[in-house]
């Protein structure tokens, strides 16, 4: 199979089409690390303020290193997938502390650092270092299937194997970096999912999939995600200037980041609108103000649904030492306003208070 005219096509697509970012204008592997970890399942128009926000403020992987995690953390904010935030950090320490801030240079060692896997790796490598590795992400596996007529599941270990092989036999020894970003360039701008514009398409002349009319066929991705739903009661809790906030732990989604006392329930159907208290097995708190807001707010994740509403507790400042001692006893924090200003939040709880405002 000759591969010359789709490798040489792309290239040269790329030369007038590719947009100006700044991880392209440079080989330091920070850089590119940084925005490849901020990018991942992210729109680049998403990503690009909080790549631009993180180099501002750590622009050496020192500097990254050694900046505390709860800041660290609030410059994510809103963007989701916390795990990447905290895989970030961890892995600009272990590198600044085991490798004097230096990356490793080629995929195979690239792979074994925490929050990089095959993808990332491969980037790293051929946009850093030039190792003709290939990249695989959604955009390449769309091209790749269109152009050559693969039926494989792209959600399949057999499928993303046949890929990965597809794509390291074509990729020239000599521009591999430039290769693998033409190729992901072309399936964000020009072989989009849906509607592409293939009769304009400069590769329509090989595609298997124009030519039998199967460009919505391909690619095949059978494999479904099953998405679990679950029900949040969120207790706002307010004394004067301070609220009470909880640090989520390990093993649930947003670990490390600050939300309410919450309850999780079965539905909204018998819980949802009763009166409830947080208080009732301790010591009176003199005047309390609930205000049940009857909307619930709904929040997406890879795998999960969530329905959270939130049951908002006004307590008397004459009762602040007394709620205090009740929040200590539960883990709890009591902060002022600037503080929970700043403490790294979920998106769900970000949009509930600033509808609440």
């Amino acid at each position: 199979m000759n591969n010359e005219p789709f490798v040489h096509i792309l290239l040269e697509w790329y030369l007038h089409h590719k947009r100006d970012l700044p991880w392209r204008n440079t080989n330091n592997p920070y850089i590119i690390w940084l925005s490849e970890i901020i990018l991942q399942q992210t729109r680049v128009a998403q990503g690009l303020p909080y790549f631009e926000r993180y180099l501002q403020n750590y622009p050496t992987l020192e500097d990254l290193a050694l900046a505390p995690s709860e800041e660290v953390m609030r410059l994510w904010q809103g963007l989701g997938y916390y795990s990447r935030a905290r895989n970030l950090h961890d892995c600009a320490k272990y590198l600044y502390y085991n490798f004097e801030g230096n990356f490793p240079e080629s995929y195979s060692e690239l792979i074994r650092l925490k929050g990089v896997g095959s993808y990332t790796a491969a980037a790293i490598a051929s946009f850093a270092f030039a190792e003709p590795v290939a990249v695989v992400d959604g955009n390449v596996f769309r091209v790749l299937a269109r152009y050559f007529g693969i039926g494989t599941d792209i959600a399949s270990g057999k499928g993303k194997k046949e890929f990965e092989q597809l794509a390291n036999s074509i990729i020239p020894k000599d521009r591999p970096g430039e290769f693998n970003q033409a190729i992901m360039e072309f399936g964000a701008l020009q072989c989009v999912p849906k509607n592409p514009d293939c009769d304009n398409c400069p590769l329509k002349g090989g595609c298997f999939a124009y030519a039998k009319k199967m460009v919505n066929e391909l690619p095949v991705k059978i494999k479904k995600l099953k998405i679990r739903e679950r029900y949040f009661q969120y207790y706002h809790i307010i004394c004067g200037s301070q609220t009470v906030v909880k640090q989520r732990k390990e093993g649930d989604i947003w670990q490390g980041l600050f939300d309410f006392p919450m309850y999780e329930l079965d539905n909204f159907e018998d819980n949802f609108k009763e009166p409830v208290s947080v208080f009732e097995d301790n010591l009176a708190f003199g005047t309390i103000t609930v205000i049940q807001d009857e909307h619930v707010y709904k929040h997406i994740l890879t795998h999960q649904k969530i329905f959270a509403n939130f049951v908002k507790f006004v307590v008397d400042e004459s009762f602040r030492s007394v709620l205090a001692g009740w929040a200590s006893g539960r883990g709890y924090l009591m902060v002022d306003t600037k503080e929970l200003e700043n403490l790294a939040k979920s998106r769900l709880i970000l949009k509930y208070l600033n509808e609440e405002k």
